[in-house]
């Protein structure tokens, strides 16, 4: 039995020495995803009607089908244009640069004339691995220890669940942002733990990151403010003035990100926003909006409209394009009245964040299928593979947006504390953790909000998407603390560096 325990501890030590944590969440993760996205049958998200937005301004359409093509199978072919585009941007978002690049890849190594939705999950499936072996090891830096194992597991039990890369195989943006807020945050930490001598390739990371984030979709625009938040830690990371010159670049780019996206939302987006908004928010959780409405000054006749959405599914008695609703309805509605009306109707506003907070670790998209048409799945069926995480979570997270308030001032006390400990300790480390947990938590909290506010609870599982991915961030940052008695300071005693 001696024997036994020490062959085992050697081949321990043996596969400690040569296979870091970091690698360990690496194979794993690309073995689980791969899987998911490129072996039949293959997996991914059908196109609720956004796909336009990405795919007709990069070149590619719908073939002809005697088949719908919209919300209940995946559809893995697509045409290539041959000659002139005549199709202008619809939305402006730095998910093109994805789409070009899968795109000049399916050109190299399958078609020029068919496209191929597996190279667009090939593009964000490497993307993707590269994030989750520097969050790995940023998370585990310095130690090589069981329980760094143990993390590097959770991490890709959390971030390599199948409500997250079943993205990867779709044309929605949220790919884009998983991977980009999983850099982000983990060039932080890697700062954080000192991985790396030089500090400007980490810096120039989250930078690029945060601002591709930003870009990737118009409801992220406000999130600039959330990043500034984290961006403002780094100025703490030296005296050196040419790093501080660099860190006020950033943000500065950071803010001028936010401000362009939110300036590049065109009238026909704002619309479908702002129709949604109503539909689906300000007509909801209330007895009779008829009366609510009038005195914010709209027609009663509107209150009929409940729950109708912008792409109806079947005839709806009001078009939302037509002359009537533009006029008499959209021309009189925005941020600015939506506000109002639920300043005036708080309970009802409280109603609708109770329901967000009920879906906001519902990651898996429910609204769409999972799979293409001939693999032996009914229509819209969703799949159960690896997504252990995000079904428990979701079935078992309190639906109530004060218990989220609640957690949020928990994590910021927490982190707080080991702040002051290490601003003590003249050691900037705690600080630009406690920023960076700072700026999560205050997307945590007003994702929610502005997701209400901006479209009701029409699609809430994508509309919070930051939300959850934020919180995930910073709860496996709290595990990875615990484990490595780091949580109250960031001073590592023994450290084993790899």
């Amino acid at each position: 039995m001696v024997g036994l325990n020490n062959w085992i501890k050697n081949k321990g030590r043996l596969v400690t020495r040569y296979v870091s944590p970091a690698t360990v969440a690496l194979v794993l993760a690309a073995i689980i995803s791969g899987i998911l996205l490129f072996v039949p049958p293959i997996h991914g998200l059908a196109d609720n009607g956004d796909f336009y937005r990405a795919i007709l301004s990069n070149g590619i359409y719908r073939l002809p089908s005697s088949h719908s093509q919209f919300l209940d199978y995946v559809i893995t072919k697509f045409g290539i244009f041959k000659y002139f585009n005549e199709n202008n941007t619809v939305v402006m978002s730095s998910q093109s640069l994805f789409v070009r690049f899968a795109l000049l890849l399916n050109k190299l190594f399958y078609s020029r004339s068919v496209f191929d939705l597996r190279f667009m999950g090939a593009v964000y499936y490497v993307f993707f691995l590269g994030a989750v072996y520097l969050l790995a090891k940023s998370l585990t830096y310095p130690f090589r220890k069981i329980s760094s194992y143990v993390i590097a597991v959770l991490v890709v039990v959390i971030f390599a669940d199948s409500s997250f890369t079943l993205y990867f195989n779709s044309f929605f943006g949220e790919s884009e942002m998983l991977i980009a807020t999983m850099y982000a945050f983990a060039a932080i930490m890697l700062l954080v733990k000192k991985c790396y001598k030089r500090r400007w390739p980490a810096l120039l990371l989250f930078f690029v990151s945060t601002i591709l984030m930003i870009t990737s979709k118009q409801q992220n625009a406000p999130l600039a403010l959330s990043y500034t938040v984290i961006a403002i830690g780094l100025f703490f990371l030296s005296h050196v003035k040419v790093q501080k010159i660099m860190v006020a670049i950033g943000i500065a780019g950071i803010l001028a990100s936010g401000v362009l996206t939110y300036l590049a939302i065109n009238s026909d987006f704002n619309n479908i926003n702002m129709f949604q908004s109503f539909t689906h928010g300000v007509l909801v959780e209330t007895q009779d909006p008829s009366k609510k409405i009038k005195q914010q000054g709209l027609d009663e006749e509107f209150a009929l409209m409940r729950s109708q959405n912008y792409y109806a599914k079947q005839f709806d008695a009001v078009k939302p394009t037509g002359k009537l609703v533009q006029k008499r309805l959209l021309s009189k509605m925005n941020i600015v009245w939506i506000t109002k009306y639920y300043l005036k109707n708080q309970r009802q506003f409280m109603n609708l964040m109770d329901l967000a907070a009920k879906d906001m670790m519902v990651t898996q998209v429910k609204a769409v299928g999972d799979y293409t048409r001939g693999a032996g799945h009914r229509a819209g069926a969703q799949t159960k593979y690896f997504v252990l995480y995000s079904s428990y979570v979701g079935a078992f997270f309190p639906g109530k947006f004060a218990f989220i308030c609640l957690l949020v001032v928990g994590f910021i006390t927490v982190y707080a504390v080991g702040a002051y400990v290490d601003f003590r300790q003249h050691r900037y480390q705690g600080i630009l953790r406690f920023c960076l947990v700072l700026g999560c938590m205050t997307v945590v909290v007003f994702v929610p909000i502005i997701s209400v506010i901006g479209d009701g609870d029409a699609d809430l599982a994508k509309h919070l998407f930051m939300a959850p991915l934020s919180l995930d961030l910073v709860f496996i940052l709290f595990i990875s603390d615990i484990l490595n008695h780091t949580l109250w300071h960031t001073k590592r005693e023994g450290e084993q560096h790899d």
